[in-house]
């Protein structure tokens, strides 16, 4: 049974989108660090907008990050309220507009730096991602060591529904999930929920929601010795045997369908399939951009054999691509649509998926010029 997801995301996207621009009006509480028997303690302090993340906030994260690698034993990070972080902040990302890029190019090439620096980190990196964990979210949790997950973990990676592309790794992590369920998830944005984060290895561990407080402390007090860790984290962990994962059923027909090679013949297969999931599946990618579902099934066959580094790298690129309207406008649509008139009903150019050729999705993954390029 697919997760119907339609009032929750634009609730999400909602917050993601009106996050204060923190580089002029923002405050230093929106996300907190403090240090506690050599942990380093990062608390995302935005309940009221999901935590999304802004610009100065990502900076904020990167700089303590680099700081604690050479000072502390260990970095835990975790969320106030109901969701761990919901994503970033897509209407600063497009504020400039095509004629000004700028703003979104450095938010995108700070988070994507932020993102490796996770992926690369020398000291155990743990994150509870108790709640909603979306895009942005999805960038500060699952490159880490440790994700724990708990009954409240909502996962999504929703973009082609606002004519982006699943970034923050999501090149590098999503075809590294069993089978298709990486594709499956990339284009269509459905959501996991809970359990399902450790069975595909979203999550490394599970526990119940209530014991966060009582883990987060436990934690703390192993000063990031690995073993005491590993057993911290295996004490709270909750089996998940009896619970099944939400997909189980569907999976044969995922790994055939969105195993094929373009995103032309995964339609028509859902379409011939013909069951009401295929159907409700198929009328779901209907309404996202297809530039977006062409570029992001390009993204996943490439991610398959890149490391961490060339995916941001061409993630980078992508968000590039994106911005300037090399090819579509409809990142600006989708925001306009989901945003700013708040209509619901995007107008994507190009329309069909079959306006779209390879060379113009080709351009979208063209190198940048050394000033723009993703280094680090």
């Amino acid at each position: 049974m697919i997760i119907h997801r339609k009032n929750l995301l634009k609730k999400v996207f909602s917050f993601c989108g009106s996050t204060r621009r923190m580089l002029a009006t923002g405050t230093a509480d929106e996300v907190l660090f403090e240090t506690k028997n050599r942990c380093g303690i990062i608390t995302l302090n935005k309940p009221k907008t999901l935590n999304a993340i802004n610009l100065s906030m990502v900076k904020e994260i990167l700089k303590h990050l680099e700081a604690w690698e050479n000072s502390m034993s260990m970095v835990i990070i975790r969320g106030v309220g109901r969701a761990f972080c919901a994503g970033g902040d897509i209407k600063y990302a497009i504020s400039g507009g095509v004629e000004n890029t700028t703003p979104g190019k450095s938010f995108f090439r700070t988070e994507y730096t932020m993102n490796h620096k996770i992926g690369t980190y020398r000291l155990p990196y743990i994150a509870l991602i108790d709640g909603i964990t979306m895009g942005g979210g999805v960038g500060l949790s699952v490159h880490g060591r440790y994700r724990v997950a708990t009954e409240k973990t909502m996962f999504a990676m929703p973009e082609t529904a606002i004519g982006l592309f699943p970034d923050v790794g999501a090149s590098y992590f999503l075809p590294r999930l069993p089978g298709q369920i990486g594709m499956f998830l990339a284009l269509t944005g459905n959501r996991l929920i809970g359990a399902d984060c450790l069975k595909i290895g979203i999550a490394t561990h599970y526990c119940d929601s209530k014991d966060i407080p009582q883990l987060f402390d436990a934690l703390i007090e192993t000063q990031g010795d690995i073993p005491s860790i590993d057993q911290t984290l295996s004490k709270f962990s909750k089996n998940t045997d009896n619970i099944p994962f939400s997909l189980e059923d569907k999976i044969d027909l995922i790994n055939r369908i969105f195993g094929l090679p373009t995103v032309e013949e995964i339609l028509n297969a859902l379409s011939k399939e013909g069951s009401s999931w295929s159907k409700e599946i198929l009328e779901s990618l209907k309404k996202m951009s297809p530039t977006s579902l062409k570029i992001s099934h390009k993204e996943f066959l490439l991610g398959k054999s890149l490391g961490l580094h060339e995916c941001l790298q061409m993630e980078n690129r992508l968000a590039g691509a994106a911005l300037e309207g090399r090819i579509s406008k409809d990142f600006y649509e989708g925001v306009r649509a989901v945003l700013i008139d708040k209509d619901k009903n995007p107008k994507w150019s190009p329309a069909k998926l079959e306006e779209i050729t390879d060379p113009m999705v080709q351009s979208c993954f063209s190198p940048l010029s050394v000033e723009e390029e993703f280094h680090v």
